[in-house]
């Protein structure tokens, strides 16, 4: 299955394609991935390109569970903001006080979201906001 997921996110689409269908046939992928999938995704994730991450991190919140919100967290160390807005956006339906904890525990994650409070448009300061009173409920 990670071998399907793969070369459909390696595929050269066009981004309307993307939202419209692509995401949401990752997401079904990703819902029937089995124990080898994710660590063989786990392990590859950082060999791929940026647009590759970007549309894995997009449709990774199936179920909120602990695969997905691992790899979130290892992509959040990304020096590219929009696969960083991508990856938080995508955390704020990760609302179990579990992955809360995680977050909160990892003061280099909160601290570049405060500090993208300053630069980044209205929009993505919402969603960011949005995320820090999720994690701090």
């Amino acid at each position: 299955m990670y071998k399907e997921l793969d070369n459909l996110l390696s595929a050269d689409t066009s981004v309307d394609s993307w939202y419209d269908d692509g995401c949401v046939i990752a997401s079904e992928m990703l819902s029937e991935f089995n124990p080898s999938d994710w660590v063989e995704l786990s392990n590859q994730v950082h060999n791929k390109p940026i647009e590759w991450q970007r549309k894995l991190a997009y449709c990774l919140d199936n179920e909120c569970n602990v695969n997905e919100f691992n790899i979130l967290l290892s992509l959040l160390s990304t020096n590219d903001e929009e696969l960083f807005e991508i990856c938080i956006d995508t955390l704020r339906s990760f609302t179990n006080q579990e992955i809360k904890k995680m977050i909160l525990d990892n003061p280099s994650i909160l601290q570049r979201i405060n500090d993208s409070l300053h630069t980044d448009s209205l929009p993505v300061k919402k969603m960011l906001q949005d995320f820090l009173s999720k994690i701090h409920l």
